[in-house]
């Protein structure tokens, strides 16, 4: 075509019309091959062109694609709902289909202030999260989201919900370790409620392992416990957004589990679907919904495209998919090689800090010097740059911020596909050192 109609991500960027796709690796119209270290974005968890789910879809096709929530349920529907019912630990056990992350969360938000005006405590209205974070990009989404960039342009039209400091080891807002820290970023959320005043919050949110806002930001132990005492005492309810991080990305169903903790509601999305159609969902524990079955019976959200038979047929078929092949029993022996080999990278190159992240959720910190933690200035654009040169190589990783500020820092997200084969993973990092030697050319450090 002579010119796109296509608003992209930079209205003049040059981007790849890709073909199809095969397994961990995608094509483009040009024949290049591309090793997608990135699952899209941290998405297609089981990989590109499964014949199941392709088959699953079709079948689905020719029954119906779309009937309106409130007047039909689906097979697909129910059938997921009661598969996200099995795996998903303790009492989540109710599930509200969305079409994306954004709406997850924002679903979750609303849910979780319905809770409290159920029992008749209408003043608790507010929610909690974390700096350096990222639950989405719709306005109640953002308002949630510690993520100074993506704020910026909107911000007269946010609420001022992030108050608490991420639990960031690299850099640690109170220049301790985890050793000798006492869990005071876990702590400082009880100091925020104060703050606050508890009878005005409904509930705090935060990713278990943060993802695009920090580079895969990892919590040291007995984080979370804490994190979840102080919502308890206090009587605030703990949203988990395990949208980047749930369904396997880290080896179980929700990444709270490797840390023991039981959230009162949970956003899912992207691996839910791997990719294949556009859905995500708010999981609701026994104890939110039974106020609200006890009281209106009717949870106030939705959207048109809710819980679609097409959408809901290809997560399923996902679902099975992950079960037949007992893919999320390997992805912590994966996770351990892959992230084994990118510390051997951080030890050859001075501009790679800091190696984090668990499961196949698994990021890198760059900075301009190893020994100060000094970040590269933000005027050299080094995140664009680094992930732009490995596209050139064929290799496709995820941009992430980085930085105490969120906005003033660099780094990436690796995470390719729980189907990823340890050959696989070993020319994922072949082909990222060749990309960090034609970087450091590039940079002349």
């Amino acid at each position: 075509m002579e010119r796109t109609y296509l608003i992209k991500p930079s209205l003049d960027g040059d981007y790849p019309v890709v073909d199809y796709g095969d397994g961990v690796y995608l094509y483009d119209t040009a024949g290049r091959q591309y090793l997608d270290a990135a699952a899209g974005a941290v998405t297609a968890n089981i990989g590109h062109g499964v014949k199941e789910i392709i088959e699953a879809m079709n079948n689905q096709a020719e029954k119906v694609s779309f009937v309106y929530r409130s007047q039909f349920s689906s097979a697909a529907a129910e059938q997921l709902a009661e598969k996200l019912a099995r795996h998903a630990p303790g009492d989540l056990n109710w599930s509200f289909f969305v079409n994306s992350g954004s709406e997850a969360t924002e679903t979750a938000m609303k849910i979780a202030i319905q809770y409290w005006q159920e029992l008749g405590r209408t003043g608790k209205i507010k929610i909690l999260s974390r700096w350096i974070s990222y639950h989405g990009i719709t306005l109640g989404a953002l308002s949630m989201s510690g993520h100074p960039g993506r704020r910026a342009r909107f911000t007269s039209l946010l609420e001022d919900y992030p108050v608490v400091s991420p639990p960031y080891c690299y850099r640690c807002p109170y220049n301790l370790t985890p050793e000798s820290c006492a869990l005071e970023c876990a702590q400082e959320l009880e100091l925020a409620l104060k703050r606050t005043n508890p009878e005005t919050v409904a509930a705090f949110i935060a990713e278990p392992i943060v993802g695009a806002a920090g580079s895969a930001i990892t919590p040291p132990p007995g984080y979370y416990k804490k994190i979840k005492q102080i919502c308890d005492r206090y009587e605030v309810l703990f949203i988990a957004d395990e949208v980047m991080t749930g369904c396997g990305r880290t080896g179980t169903m929700l990444a709270c589990e490797h840390w023991g903790v039981l959230p009162d509601l949970v956003a899912l999305g992207k691996g839910m679907g791997s990719g294949y159609a556009p859905i995500a969902a708010a999981l609701v524990s026994e104890k939110v919904i039974e106020p609200i079955r006890n009281g209106s019976k009717v949870v106030m959200s939705g959207h048109t495209l809710s819980a679609n038979p097409q959408s809901c047929a290809a997560a399923l078929a996902v679902f099975k998919y992950l079960e037949k092949n007992n893919i999320m029993e390997d992805v912590e022996s994966k996770g351990t090689y892959l992230k084994n080999l990118l510390v051997k990278l951080q030890r050859q190159y001075s501009f790679i800090g800091d190696v984090r992240g668990k499961g196949l959720l698994l990021g890198m910190e760059l900075v301009s010097d190893k020994t100060s933690k000094q970040p590269f200035s933000p005027e050299m654009k080094v995140t664009e740059r680094l992930v732009h040169l490995a596209r050139e190589y064929g290799l496709l990783i995820y941009p992430a911020a980085a930085g105490l500020d969120g906005s003033s820092g660099d780094g990436v997200i690796i995470s390719p596909p729980l189907t990823i084969t340890k050959r696989e993973i070993e020319e994922l990092v072949k082909r990222l050192k060749t990309v960090l030697e034609a970087f450091k050319q590039e940079l002349k450090i």
